[in-house]
C-alpha cells in the first residue's frame, strides 16, 4: 500500500516561504509516504530548492528535476519519497517556440512490496494548446509504460495536466480515446472514488486563483493515475481525496492549486 500526495507548489508567487512552511505542516499531517511536486523552484542565495526545504521538514528522500531556467533560477518537478529512491530518469516533452519546456519525471521506489514506480508532469498551460497537451500524454505514456514493464507492481502518474476530465488529452490517459495511433489506460483514482462529483483542483473560491484570472476557473486539473489494476488486486484505489484545500486562521493557503492524495495497493492483495 502506498499513500501518496500531489501538488502544484505556485514557485514562489504570493507569501511563499509561509505558504511553504503551511505546505509542510499540512502535509506531514497527511502522512504520506510519496509526495509529487509540480512548479518547484529554487533560486541560489535567495530561494532554496522548495521540494528539498519539504522534503527536509517531513523526512523524505527527494529526486529533483530541472524543467525550465526562470527568474534567474529554475524551475522543475520534484519526488517526495519515505522509501529509498533507487534511480530517477526524466523525458523532455513536445513544446512549441512559445510554450515552456515540459518534463514528466520518473522515479523508481524500494516499496516493501518491491520496486515501484511513481511519476509526475505538469503540461502546457494554455486553454488553447489542447493539441500540444495530446502530443505531451502520448510521451509521457510512452515513458510510464516502458518503465512501468520492467516490474510486476502498480505504477502511479500524477500531476497538473491544465485539462478538465473531459479533455482529449485525459480521456486518452483513461482510454476513451485514442491519439496518434495509440492507446493506453489509467484509472483516474479521484473519479473512480468520487462518482460524480467534480473534484475542482482549481476554481474561484481560492482567491490565489486571481493572478491568473483570465484563464477559466472551476477545472479539475491535478490528477492520480494509476495503472490497470489485475486479478491478483495490484493497483486496487483504497481511497482518493482533495487535500490542502482549506486557509489557515489568517487567510494563507498553500498553493492556488487544491492537492490530491490516494491509497493505492501496489502489489496483491494478501
Amino acid at each position: 500500500m502506498i499513500r501518496i500526495v500531489t501538488l502544484n507548489l505556485w514557485q514562489e508567487q504570493g507569501p511563499w516561504q509561509e505558504r511553504i512552511a503551511l505546505t509542510g505542516e499540512r502535509l506531514a499531517a497527511l502522512r504520506p509516504d510519496v509526495v509529487c511536486l509540480q512548479e518547484v523552484r529554487q533560486v541560489e542565495g535567495k530561494i532554496p530548492n522548495q521540494a528539498r526545504t519539504l522534503g527536509a521538514r517531513l523526512g523524505l528522500e527527494v529526486a529533483y528535476e530541472t524543467g525550465q531556467p526562470w527568474g534567474g533560477g529554475d524551475e522543475g518537478l520534484a519526488i517526495l519519497s519515505r522509501f529509498p529512491i533507487r534511480e530517477h530518469e526524466h523525458v523532455a516533452l513536445p513544446t512549441t517556440p512559445r510554450e515552456s519546456r515540459r518534463i514528466c519525471l520518473g522515479a523508481a521506489l524500494e516499496t516493501p512490496e518491491g520496486l515501484a514506480w511513481v511519476f509526475t508532469t505538469h503540461l502546457a498551460f494554455r486553454l488553447a494548446d489542447g493539441v500540444l497537451r495530446e502530443q505531451q500524454v502520448v510521451a509521457v505514456d510512452a515513458f510510464v509504460q516502458e518503465r512501468h514493464a520492467r516490474g510486476s507492481l502498480a505504477s502511479i502518474l500524477t500531476g497538473d495536466f491544465n485539462a478538465g476530465a473531459d479533455a482529449d488529452e485525459i480521456r486518452f490517459l483513461r482510454g476513451l480515446t485514442t491519439l496518434d495511433g495509440r492507446r493506453t489506460y489509467y484509472q483516474d483514482a479521484f473519479a473512480l472514488c468520487n462518482p460524480g462529483v467534480a473534484g475542482h483542483t482549481w476554481c474561484r473560491e481560492n482567491p490565489y486563483t486571481l493572478a491568473l484570472g483570465w484563464l477559466e476557473p472551476d477545472r479539475r486539473l491535478d490528477y492520480i493515475l494509476v495503472t490497470p489494476m489485475n486479478r491478483k488486486g495490484a493497483g486496487r484505489i483504497h481511497e482518493c481525496r482533495l487535500v490542502c484545500t482549506e486557509p489557515d486562521p489568517s487567510g494563507l493557503r498553500c498553493s492556488d492549486h487544491y492537492g490530491v492524495l490516494a491509497e493505492v495497493s501496489l502489489g496483491p492483495a494478501t
